[in-house]
């Protein structure tokens, strides 16, 4: 039986071990909810909403669990955890607060003498796989509503952070989920791709990268079933600071928003445009900001920046900051002197400020997923609409500014998911969580959330004549 090591980012030594099911047992899983969703698909909706009310009780009652459950695996500061316990209940209480009513019969009564209506049906089991770098917000995106329609649900964590699947699973089953109602997979690699492609698995959910979205889109298709998938993937967020922005207030949050969770965030600020008239005092006071970071240990509270993930991880960010001094970019953060923790082959990574990029450097084209932003001067809104759009990504993009209708024609023009005004690195759940051209297929939160887990379901009935 193979097995997953949970390796420390802090110390590289392990922490787990945790058991892969085999692929009997991973048909057992399957069978056990396949069976389980004959009768969680009758329980009422609203019978649901009360579970979830108590998983909300729940779950802040794991506070110190979850915070060590993050530093441990993944390497954020543990100060940082009542941040996703505080999303987790945001996000879950609005799909819980919306549930009866998105889920609800959709009635037609312009035709007498007939009852027509569209059910909201349940899919069956479904795979939903969730991503490390903010691990209990990427399960509640989707498990929750998924639950609430009526599925049931087979959740895999990525191996870098299985523990918290656990931690997650266990506090809906203390809140009333049945157990085969919602399971917890630890697989391998075959594992995954034997999930996937099983045939009473009814439809995937990823969220993670591009590539291994699509290696999974791939998986699918080979093993002939008809099923849809929905993927959350990477982004390359840029932000555009017009010469009206207050700019200690857009310094402060593009600065966060690039380096917060050491930038391991899909909708992390990667890239910054800025007009050339505001340019110098805005390099000079995101410089300024940067020097103050603290990167440490996570569990030290002095620290408000952990190592990153995986010292793979890592070498790929230095990687890009390597190749765009290469081709002309300057680096403005002594890392050496002001992060003596961030050395090769660990996985500290300092946070960097770059200048002199273009879209040459695969700083400015590739996801970096860590502590890195890339500044660039340009002359106009036209020069950073193209720019801003120069990119396989469209998940999120900001513009700073005090123009609301400069924001709105800007935004028009961006090809992106979301478009923020004086706003980052942020999910609103009343609003639909998609992204555009490589950021992924399908969408999350909001009311039409529960739309990707449910298929409308056609009633059609002529009354008897008399």
């Amino acid at each position: 039986m193979s097995s997953i090591t949970v390796i420390s980012p802090t110390t590289q030594q392990p922490i787990a071990e945790v058991s892969c099911l085999s692929k009997k047992d991973i048909d057992n899983v399957v069978q056990n909810a396949a069976e389980a969703f004959k009768l969680w698909k009758k329980v009422p909706v609203s019978d649901k909403v009360a579970i979830i009310d108590n998983f909300l009780k729940l779950f802040p009652t794991k506070q110190e669990d979850i915070n060590n459950s993050i530093a441990s695996q993944m390497g954020r500061p543990a100060k940082y955890g009542a941040g996703e316990v505080k999303g987790v209940l945001e996000r879950a209480s609005y799909m819980n607060k919306v549930a009866v009513q998105s889920l609800q019969d959709e009635q037609f009564n312009d035709q007498q003498g007939f009852t027509r209506f569209l059910r909201k049906e349940p899919l069956g089991p479904i795979l939903i796989i969730a991503a490390w770098n903010y691990p209990y917000l990427t399960m509640v995106n989707n498990v929750i509503p998924a639950l609430l329609a009526g599925n049931t649900v087979l959740l895999k964590q990525s191996p870098q952070t299985p523990l918290c699947a656990d931690i997650f699973a266990q506090t809906l089953h203390e809140a009333g989920i049945p157990k085969n109602v919602l399971q917890v997979t630890h697989v391998d690699d075959e594992g995954a791709d034997y999930l996937v492609q099983h045939p009473q698995i009814k439809f995937v959910n990823f969220t993670g990268s591009i590539e291994i979205g699509k290696k999974i889109r791939k998986s699918i298709g080979e093993s002939g079933k008809l099923i849809g998938s929905a993927m959350e993937l990477g982004g390359k967020d840029p932000a555009y600071v017009c010469d009206d922005s207050n700019l200690d207030y857009a310094v402060e949050n593009i600065v966060d928003g690039a380096f917060f969770n050491s930038g391991q965030c899909c909708c992390a600020i990667e890239r910054c445009y800025v007009q050339e008239s505001v340019y110098d005092e805005f390099v000079e006071k995101a410089v300024a900001l940067t020097k103050n970071y603290v990167l440490g240990n996570p569990t030290d509270p002095e620290s408000n920046l952990g190592p990153m993930a995986n010292v793979r991880f890592a070498d790929k960010v230095r990687g890009q900051i390597q190749d765009a001094v290469e081709k002309g970019a300057k680096t403005l953060i002594d890392t050496g002197k002001l992060f003596p923790a961030d050395k090769a082959g660990t996985a500290f990574v300092a946070p960097q400020i770059l200048v002199d990029v273009d879209h040459s450097m695969a700083v400015m084209q590739d996801e970096t997923f860590g502590p890195v932003l890339a500044i660039m001067k340009v002359k106009s809104d036209q020069e950073a609409v193209q720019l801003m759009n120069d990119s396989r990504y469209g998940l999120t993009a900001s513009i700073w500014t005090k123009d609301a209708q400069r924001a709105l024609d800007i935004g028009d023009e961006i090809e992106t998911g979301t478009w923020f005004m004086n706003r980052c690195d942020y999910i609103d759940p009343g609003l639909c969580w998609v992204g555009a051209k490589d950021s992924g297929l399908g969408f999350s939160m909001s009311h039409h959330g529960f739309d990707q887990f449910v298929r409308p379901k056609s009633f059609h009935l002529k009354l008897a004549q008399n």
